[in-house]
């Protein structure tokens, strides 16, 4: 067993052994478990980066699932200076499942366009582009 579902399980028997009340310490595992859930799936977001035969734009495939556990990842992902000046953020085979992933995406471009750098986003699944169209910009302040 994991050390993350060893450490839920002791969490839960020590409740349940203090206030004798099952009740208790399922409320307080079942958070534990969430926590130990999402540090686990942060890091299964993945990229890689291919820059064109020309030199002039560089795809970032990024893959997995974007939410706010895996955001600080995402946003160190990319060689902001070193990449050319045209970038493509390749999200076919991700998934946004919310605000804090779209706010980090912002960032990400907002971090480009600092350097004088375009970014193209593509890829995005339906419900990707729902909440990246209804959410972005809203949430750094940009408009």
């Amino acid at each position: 067993m994991p050390a993350g579902g060893i450490g839920v399980m002791v969490i839960t028997v020590a409740v349940v052994v203090v206030t004798h009340n099952l009740a208790v310490g399922v409320v307080v595992g079942s958070p534990a478990a969430l926590v130990v859930f999402a540090r686990r799936v942060a890091h299964l977001a993945e990229g890689t980066a291919v820059v064109g035969p020309d030199g002039g734009h560089v795809v970032h495939a990024v893959t997995g699932e974007l939410f706010f556990a895996s955001t600080d990842d995402l946003v160190s992902r990319f060689d902001y200076a070193g990449d050319p000046g045209h970038v493509v953020i390749d999200l076919t085979d991700a998934h946004i499942w919310d605000a804090s992933s779209v706010a980090a995406l912002d960032a990400v471009e907002g971090k480009y366009a600092a350097r004088g750098k375009s970014v193209r986003i593509v890829g995005l699944n339906q419900s990707s582009v729902r909440m990246h169209g209804a959410l972005s910009g809203e949430l750094t302040g940009r408009h």
